[in-house]
């Protein structure tokens, strides 16, 4: 949740500051950015840093937890190039694939060094992936529709 959560409120409160573009704005043939606008240096190092303090507040290494975060930040990058290359604007939702690559990849790498079996690690997946459509409600509510005469 720590790397998930966490770009997104320090976006929140430093607004354009330190928002340098992950893809170093880079552009597919079709002029679409490869990542978006929404994926940062600031993001990464958010979720990184956030990862390895959550990792120390649960008594884990704190390097598990920045590599947690660092693969999570991989997984987000991977499902933003893809939605990219299929069209979707930056920023809009797509379900599965905007859970399941951030917590799977760490996850599946991790695994035996969080102590987790397959079936905790599905758990865990489930989980975050019900949390996270939660959370994208709250943070992106639905624009009103305008009203016809």
């Amino acid at each position: 949740m720590a790397a998930n959560v966490l770009p997104w409120v320090v976006g929140r409160v430093c607004g354009s500051h330190w928002d340098a573009p992950l893809d170093f704005g880079v552009r597919l043939k079709d002029d679409r950015r490869l990542l978006g606008s929404h994926k940062t240096w600031r993001g990464v190092a958010a979720a990184v840093t956030g990862c390895a303090i959550a990792a120390e507040l649960v008594q884990l290494h704190w390097w598990l937890g920045a590599e947690f975060g660092a693969l999570s930040m991989l997984g987000d990058s991977l499902s933003s190039a893809w939605k990219r290359h299929r069209g979707h604007a930056p920023g809009r939702e797509v379900f599965g694939l905007d859970q399941l690559p951030e917590a799977l990849l760490p996850l599946t790498l991790l695994r035996a060094s969080l102590g987790l079996g397959w079936a905790e690690l599905a758990l865990v997946v489930a989980v975050f992936a019900a949390l996270d459509v939660a959370g994208t409600s709250v943070r992106n509510p639905p624009s009103p529709q305008p009203r016809s005469p």
